[in-house]
């Protein structure tokens, strides 16, 4: 592609909206370099792909040049931002999220161009705010404005709380893009307020209102949006084999926006491949396979979709299985689910156990309990891929 498509593709690949499209599109043609801005807040140990399609976002203005600002917020994490939630985010503790973001930088490394990249923790300048800096941004901003956001509002209207506390986490990543002086801020539809809110701070500051690019949601692997909350996501920590088996579970209407969103293939080379495999889960292969490239190898992704294919097409068990040992004794099937990792609570070992998707010795199973003997060689397997061999 030349650079005029390069610029296309970048504004319209898994993008919903644009707010300042004209002056944006000007400055990239013109050439000038920009200060691309995104922030995430460590509200999980793990980085999952639904959040990776902003940093595949940003990777693309990073490779025509642009240069990148990632924002760790470990100080508005903290806060909580309850943009995507029905109900009031608890606020997480220090130790919480210094815990969580010890590796935010290293996954999304994994993605962007780390020489080519600053990175920032926003504690280091929020930290360092005032009351009558708070107000002056706050006065910028009417309570009316806040309370009539979509999920605020249907709060409000059934009688739940909303904290004061929430009104302060707009301010909170608008001061953000203050602070690294951003041109753009690229961040999902849900926080379309929040990108607005540093658009509007950053004229106060003598400073140009920054364009924002929001993108599509990625839904998770049953079909709600991608959260850690629900357990339905693929992680970039995820290994080889967990990735790709996660992406052959996907719902087939998914697979044309997980291409769109989640991978580099071109989306001319994307149309062929949907039109040459009608079968999903020839897609599905292909889609697996591309996912697994990019974060890893194409040899390793080689590898797990031959795995798959001999695993689940010709109904082989795989040849790594996980081995624990466990003390003999009396144990409920719930117990032997956390206890070996496949699960992890007993809530999610129950809904497994009534959905039918725990079998043991290839077996369904839905006893209580268990007598385990030293001679015992337990299989013990949770949906298609997961399983944990017990001695």
């Amino acid at each position: 592609m030349n650079k005029q498509e390069k610029i296309q593709e970048v504004l319209e690949r898994g993008v919903a909206e644009i707010i300042g499209f004209d002056h944006l599109k000007s400055r990239l043609a013109s050439g000038k370099k920009l200060r691309i801005k995104l922030g995430i807040d460590p509200t999980s140990p793990h980085i999952h792909i639904g959040r990776a399609v902003v940093l595949w976002k940003l990777r693309a203005f990073q490779d025509l040049g642009h240069q990148v600002i990632f924002i760790v917020g470990d100080f508005t994490g903290l806060i909580g931002d309850t943009s995507d939630k029905d109900s009031e985010r608890p606020m997480l503790d220090q130790q919480t999220v210094r815990n969580n973001l010890k590796t935010y930088f290293k996954q999304a490394f994994k993605i962007l161009d780390s020489k080519k990249t600053e990175t920032y923790y926003n504690s280091s300048w929020l930290k360092k705010l005032g009351f009558l800096e708070i107000g002056q941004m706050a006065d910028l901003f009417s309570l009316h404005e806040f309370s009539a956001r979509e999920n605020i509002k249907r709060r409000t209207d059934t009688g739940q709380r909303v904290g004061l506390r929430e009104l302060l986490y707009p301010l909170m990543q608008g001061y953000d893009s203050v602070a690294v002086r951003a041109d753009v801020e690229i961040g999902g539809t849900d926080q379309k307020f929040n990108l607005l809110a540093g658009r509007k701070i950053q004229p106060s500051y003598d400073q140009a209102a920054q364009a924002i690019l929001t993108m599509e949601l990625l839904e998770g692997t049953d079909g709600r949006k991608m959260s850690s909350s629900w357990g339905n996501t693929i992680n970039v920590t995820d290994s080889p084999e967990q990735m790709f088996g996660k992406t052959m579970s996907i719902s087939d209407k998914l697979i044309k926006n997980y291409f769109i969103s989640a991978t580099r293939v071109p989306l001319t080379e994307i149309t062929k491949i949907i039109k040459s495999n009608s079968n999903p889960r020839d897609q599905k292969l292909v889609l697996a396979w591309n996912m697994v490239s990019q974060y890893f190898s194409d040899k390793i992704a080689d590898q797990c979709r031959n795995s798959f294919i001999e695993q689940f097409t010709k109904k082989q068990l795989p040849t790594d299985i996980k081995e624990i040992s466990i003390k003999p004794g009396k144990y409920e099937i719930i117990d032997l689910l956390v206890i070996s990792g496949l699960v992890k609570s007993k809530a999610e070992a129950r809904r497994l156990l009534v959905q039918g998707g725990v079998k043991l010795n290839q077996k369904s199973v839905d006893v209580s309990n268990i007598m385990l003997e030293k001679s015992n060689n337990i299989l013990l397997q949770v949906g298609k891929r997961n399983f944990v061999r017990i001695k």
